[in-house]
């Protein structure tokens, strides 16, 4: 079954913050990316969602495409994952932005905001449980239903 993900968000032409830049994005892409399932949160609006994900936060799954559930085998090995997902809901545009966080004007590449080209967050959270296709994990900071892109093994150095 094919979900639909709204990849561009409607909040391009949203007024920007005084200091904030935007620039025009690309015709086209460089490369593909396939979505391998979506994470369930408890998180509706991005003001809801927390800055960033903690190990005492509240469980939240992510759940696997069923064609690659496969891939999962041997991963409840690992009591700490990476999780790769896509801010589908983020502007993509602005190369300046003025956080509310100091309202100080900085370069889109000098933050961690969602807000940035290509809008992939990265997350080391720690696993739950695995069952089937759901890994349950607390440490997300992302809105329910986010499309998902990879799962690896977190090894600290």
């Amino acid at each position: 079954m094919k979900r639909a993900f709204r990849l561009q968000p409607n909040n391009m032409n949203d007024d920007i913050r005084p200091g904030e830049e935007a620039v025009d994005l690309p015709a086209g892409s460089d490369a593909g990316v396939y979505f391998i399932g979506r994470i369930r949160t408890p998180w509706l609006k991005r003001a809801d969602c927390p800055k960033r994900g903690t190990s005492d936060g509240p469980v939240c799954a992510i759940v696997v495409d069923e064609r690659w559930c496969q891939g999962l085998e041997g991963v409840e090995a690992f009591p700490r994952l990476q999780i790769l997902y896509w801010m589908h809901q983020a502007r993509r545009d602005l190369v300046r932005q003025v956080p509310r966080s100091h309202g100080r004007a900085s370069g889109t590449f000098a933050l961690r905001s969602p807000v940035r080209p290509n809008p992939i967050a990265s997350s080391i959270v720690d696993v739950v449980d695995v069952v089937g296709n759901t890994i349950r994990v607390r440490g997300l900071d992302c809105l329910d239903g986010t499309p998902l892109i990879d799962i690896k093994p977190y090894r600290p150095a």
